[in-house]
Formats: structure tokens, sequence, C-alpha cells
């Protein structure tokens, strides 16, 4: 075995590792459970993939005794063979098709799979292999027993295991290396730990409510437990994977080659990365579920559930690194050393544990710390942004009418009240060129509508930290948020008379977007709308805790505070009913509509990072984010923002050019439709070059409009001053505040 190409990095590991007292059965019988299958010692295709010393060696049953540790013998039985079952199919997959690139026949092999997981009936098919046939004994062990929604989320994440191993294949016979966001949503998929978190329900007996399954919160406890739980095994596997198997999907080689790191460096960032995440958890659960069970009444036996299932993540974390740490599958040459502890040699017992505990924990506070220390409103000096997009701007002949037509629209629906705007900030913040660059082929009124959605969205981005960031009112937030749903019904039932400009602009813009649209149609887009609009509160929400954002975190919520949902949902609607909705969640489309959305968000942080930084004291830009987490300099932050818009530009145009024509020939999509696609690709393009377009040439990020201030204009024609700036602020907040 060659050296060991880093040193282990101090991991943050907060939850002491207890291991299961079922844990020499659960061994014996997963052994048996293996024989039978014939996982051990019985060739495939020719090719022996375990051997009994190869299973003796992984000790999947010491994963699963460290990661359930209170499950009990027959559930730990069960669990780890699920366990023993992925991991065979991880290896059987290498064997048989990653390491001779036979994409055609791994994907004839994975839609087998699909025949053994039903979400309701029985499995029908015949198993043909050892992967087949565990999978029909696991399905028909543990499906009868769970819910409709767990059922739902088990067949979604174990067809995205199973599946998003042509990615990792693909890329493999490409020579292809992802960028870094591109990597961690894929990571999760291919990576499985969304198929444990399910797995983690079943075991605790804790079936999260349905009701807030998919809500943000849920969702980010969920993909901060993946996100830790699959970087972990990067820095463990790294020597088997990149050195042995020649594998690409690896968090350590992809920031190594991104960020040109050396190897030390990388693992060390990775390890920075997994902190973050685990601080987002712990963040989340601790200051978010809480809020989510009253805003949805959930009552105190799912409350319990839930926290059962948020402290089985916890378990499975520290129980899943003390087996890294162990399993001969991983490097870990010394990571044992010192330690101490059961079963390692030295001393023992809960002191032992909690030393290493408060060592983490130490080792870790300045990172935690770091987060909260952003000194708001300082001086920045950073270059013009330098950022190419591929694509030929093309712009509306409406847009001179349009610009006319925006501002008596603006003035109409009291945007212009000289509070958070006057006509000279939204004629410098020129909506209708960017309206015009992203939908060329407009009508003059549908690129009106274009650009009011634009100039009510930039609006609102402005008034709400206007209104609400010096009060720390995040219950008036929430209050003004709730309210703006009523605008948009869903039936033509009646609207209440708006209360303020951005409730007047959307009762306006709703009725005409969504004339003549059916009402699952309406749903969606008032459901983007919605997406965007609470964001926003989260943006208030760490303004008010001084807590620059994690780095994951701020990338997929970026996307929800520049309104991509309402974009996409808006542009899918224009196709009609041609396109299946199916297609739309595919790995390639969803890779189009996010990376284009990143490109955009990027491309605004690098434009509006002296505006937002040194003249509104803000914390929620891509660069300070780069900056924080890296701990380097303004203009190293600069650099890798700007190297992420161009990652991103070129996996939408592999996604568009690779991936789309491959999926059309898989899924036999039907011209009319593949037109329509290919339409929705252009858009993007038009979308991406319009932005940037916008952002070189509009007014609202030079130096002559970032110090300016509407001159604050009086609400009943009494005196100026500090004094009468909270009268003013009072009349744009909702009835009844």
């Amino acid at each position: 075995m060659p050296d060991q190409p880093f040193v282990l990095p101090e991991f943050y590991m907060p939850y002491p590792a207890r291991l299961n007292p079922h844990l020499d059965r659960a061994r014996e019988h997963s052994k048996a459970w293996a024989r039978e299958l014939d996982m051990i010692d019985v060739p495939q295709h020719g090719t022996v993939i375990w051997t009994e010393r190869d299973l003796d060696a992984h000790d999947y049953a010491l994963l699963c005794a460290y990661t359930h540790p209170d499950a009990g013998a027959e559930e730990l039985d069960l669990i780890t063979d699920w366990y023993v079952w992925v991991f065979y199919f991880d290896d059987h997959f290498l064997e048989l098709y990653k390491r001779t690139g036979d994409i055609d026949s791994a994907r004839s092999y994975l839609d087998r799979l699909e025949l053994f997981m039903p979400a309701e009936g029985e499995i029908t098919a015949t198993p043909e292999n050892p992967v087949e046939r565990g999978l029909t004994d696991l399905w028909n062990r543990t499906v009868p027993h769970r819910s409709a929604g767990w059922r739902r989320r088990f067949v979604a994440s174990t067809k995205a295991l199973l599946d998003e191993s042509l990615w990792e294949l693909a890329n493999i016979n490409e020579g292809r290396l992802a960028n870094p966001i591109e990597y961690v949503e894929m990571r999760r998929k291919v990576g499985g730990a969304p198929w444990s978190a399910n797995l983690v329900e079943h075991s605790v007996h804790a079936e999260v409510p349905d009701a807030i399954a998919a809500s943000r919160p849920m969702e980010v406890l969920r993909d901060c437990f993946a996100d830790s739980v699959h970087l972990r095994n990067d820095l463990f596997s790294y020597q088997r994977e990149v050195q042995d198997e020649g594998e690409l999907s690896n968090g350590v080689l992809v920031f190594e080659k991104f960020l040109g790191l050396g190897t030390q460096e990388a693992a060390e960032a990775v390890n920075d990365l997994i902190t973050s995440r685990l601080h987002q958890f712990e963040h989340t659960a601790l200051t978010e579920v809480p809020a989510l069970f009253d805003d949805h009444c959930v009552d105190p036996a799912a409350r319990a559930a839930t926290f059962a299932y948020v402290k089985g993540l916890q378990d499975w974390q520290s129980g899943g690194h003390e087996w890294h740490l162990r399993s001969s599958r991983y490097m870990n040459e010394g990571a044992l050393d010192g330690r101490g502890g059961p079963d390692l040699g030295g001393a023992g017992g809960l002191g032992t544990s909690a030393a290493r505990i408060f060592a983490s924990v130490l080792a870790t506070a300045p990172q935690r710390l770091r987060a909260h220390t952003s000194t708001p409103f300082r001086a920045v000096d950073v270059p013009r942004p330098s950022v190419e997009v591929p694509f030929p701007l093309r712009l509306s002949p409406h847009l001179e009418s349009c610009r006319r037509r925006n501002v008596d629209w603006a003035r109409q629906t009291g945007f212009l009240d000289g509070v958070v705007w006057d006509e000279r900030k939204l004629r410098a913040a020129d909506l209708p060129l960017c309206a015009a660059g992203i939908h060329p082929d407009a009508t003059a009124d549908a690129l009106d509508v274009t650009s009011d959605w634009l100039t009510w969205g930039t609006y609102a981005d402005d008034y709400y930290p206007i209104v609400f960031g010096p009060t720390r009112d995040l219950g008036a937030a929430k209050a003004a948020n709730a309210r703006l749903s009523a605008f948009m019904p869903l039936h033509d039932s009646p609207m209440p008379a708006p209360a303020n400009p951005l409730e007047a602009g959307l009762a306006d813009l709703w009725p005409r977007t969504t004339a003549g649209m059916p009402a699952e149609n309406r749903q969606s887009v008032r459901r983007a709308v919605e997406t965007m609009t609470s964001s926003w509160l989260w943006e208030l929400a760490n303004q008010a805790q001084n807590r620059i954002p994690d780095p994951i975190d701020y990338v997929e919520m970026r996307r929800r505070t520049f309104g991509s949902d309402l974009t996409m949902s808006l542009s899918r609607f224009s196709h009609g009913r041609s396109v299946p909705p199916a297609l739309y969640r595919t790995r390639p489309v969803q890779t189009i509509e996010h990376s284009a959305t990143d490109v955009a968000c990027l491309i605004n942080d690098l434009y509006s990072y002296r505006k937002e930084i040194q003249y509104e004291g803000e914390l929620h830009n891509a660069v300070l984010v780069v900056q924080n987490f890296l701990e380097c300099s303004e203009g190293r932050a600069f650099e890798v923002v700007t190297d992420l818009v161009h990652a991103r530009l070129a996996e939408f145009e592999h996604a568009a050019a690779i991936e789309l024509p491959a999926l059309f020939r898989d899924h036999a999509v039907e011209p009319d439709v593949q037109d329509m696609l290919l339409g929705y690709v252009q858009e993007f393009r038009d979308w991406m070059a319009g932005i940037l377009n916008w952002h070189e040439n509009v007014a609202r990020y030079t130096e002559p409009e970032l110090g300016y201030r509407p001159a604050a204009v009086p609400v009943f024609g009494g005196p100026t001053g500090i004094g009468t700036s909270s009268l003013r602020i009072s009349s744009l907040l909702p009835a009844g505040h």
C-alpha cells in the first residue's frame, strides 16, 4: 500500500459514537444473507466481486451498529442487509461497468432494478443476479411497514442512488471533472445519504410528517446530513478511488483542480466544508425546525417523531465517522492512535469520549465564530468583473416604449414614493433593458409583463431590508409575506385592498400574468412567487444574526432570492402542455436550469458586490461567502466566483450539447417535444446574455448611483428628519402592523 496522500484533518464531531449491543448477531446474519444471495466468492460474469475476507474486513455490521445504536436486533439485521446490498451494488457496478466503460449495458442493468422496487403492489419480475435478488428480498421486508409518503421518498432516493451511477460513469468515459456546485448536487444522489436518511426514519420508527417533509428546514437537514456524510467519505476513500480506481467523483480531487490547491490543502478545505454543513445542520435544527412546527400546527407526537429522526441523523454522523476510522475499505492508517476509548487499547469510558468532543468543538470554533464577524459597510476595492457569456445578445424592438410604460406603471402602483425608490432610482435600475434581453421575441404586452415582474421583484428586494431590516421585526415581515398570497388567487376570488406598493404591484401583475391559465399552472406560478418571497425572510434572519451563510446553503437559497423558480415556471407554461412534466425532472434538464440560474446569480453578485457590502451592509453575496469560507483575500474570492461563473457556463453547454441529445435518444422523445426543449435551452441562452448585458450597462451599480438615496417625502406633509423616518416607513407596512 503506498503512503497516504495526505494526513487526515481534525474533524468536527460533537456527538459521541455509540455501539449497538446486537453487533455480533448482525455480523453473523449479514454474512449468511450475503452468502445465500451469491455475493461472496461467486463470480459475476467471470469476476469475483467479494471474497469472504473482503466482507469481513469491510465490516458493514459495525457501520450499522454505530450508525443505528438504538435499533432492535431484527431491525439491525435488516438495516445491515440493506448496507451490504448497497455496497455490493457499488462494487458490482464498478467491476462490471465502470472499469469497462460499458455505458449501454450499465443503463440496461439499472433499468431492470426499477422492476424490483414498486411504490405500490408486488414485485412481479424474476431476479437474475445477486443485486436483483437482494433488492427483492429487502423491498419485501421493508416497504410494507411504512406509510405511502415514506415509500414515495424511499423509491425516489433509491432510484437516484442507482441511476446517477451513470453520471459518474459518463464523466469517467469523458475524463470530465465536475465543478464544485455540480459535484455537491450530484454527490447527494449517487452517494446515497438521502437514502440513508430514509432508513434512519425506518430504524427509529419515527417518520417525518408528510406536511413538513418537503419544507426548507427538513430539506436542509437532509442535505446537510448528506453532504457531511459524502464529503467525509471522500476524504477517507481518496486513496482507493482516485489513486486505485481512477475515479473522478471525489470532493478532494474537485477542490484540488478547481481551486488549484495541493492535496493536503484540498483535504483541509473539504473538511472545513464538512464542518460548515454540520454547523448549518445544528443551526437549522435549533432555529428553523421549531418555527416550522408552529407554522404547520404539528402535534406533539409528530414533533417528537421529527426530533427522533434528527437525533438519528446525528447518530449516523458520529457512527459513520467511527466506522471509517476502522474499516479496511478506507485510508485510515494511524487515525485511531492515541484516541483511547473502548476496544482501542487506551483509557475508556465517557470521560475520553467527552474529551474528544471538547477538542473537536474547540478546534472548529474559529470557523463558527468567523461566520458572525462580518463588518458591515466596510470599504471594498475590487476590479470590474470580467465575465464572458458565449451567446449573442438580442434585444426586443419594444424596449423604448416599454421603458415609458414601466415608469407609468411604477408610479401608479406607488413604487416612486421617495422612501424606497423615486423615479431616478427606477430609471437607474432600467429593468426594461433586462426584460428586452431575456425575452427578445416577446410581444409588447408580454415584454411589459416581464419588465413589471422584474421591477416588482427588484423593488421588493430593496423594500424588505429598508422596512424590516433596521427593526429586526421578522414577525412583521412574515405577516407581510402571508398577505401577498391573497393577491395571487387560484380561482379568481376577490383580492383584499392593497395596503402598500408591494401589494398593489402584485394585485396588478397577477391577473395580467395568469389570465386564461389552468388552475394547476396558476398554482405553480404562485408557489414560485412564494418561494421567492419566503427566501427574503431567510435573508432577514441572517442579517438579524449577522451570520454569513454556509456556502452550499447560500448557492441553493440564492436561486430562490433571485426568483429563478418564477422565471422558469413562466417559461415552461409558454410551451403549452407538449412537454411531459417528467422530462423537466430529468438530470440534463435540471442541470441546464440550475447552471444557467447560478450563472445569472453569480454575475449579479460580482457586479453588485460593492453596492451590497459597502453601501448596504449586506451579507448575502457569493464573494463574501467565499472569502469567509476560504479565509482568503477579497481579490482571490472575486477570482473564485468568476471561475465558478465560467465553470457553470461550461456545464450548461455540456448538458445542452451532450446530455440533452442522449436524453432524447434514451427516452424516445418525440421531435416536437425535442423542439420545445431546445427552445427552452435557447431561452436560457438569451436569459444569460440579457442579464450580463443589463449588468454591464445599467446605472444601478455605478458610482453616481451607489451613494444616492431618495429624498424621503413626509407622509402627511409634516416635518422631515430622523424622527419622521419611522412614520414614512410605517406607510409601507401592511395594514394592522
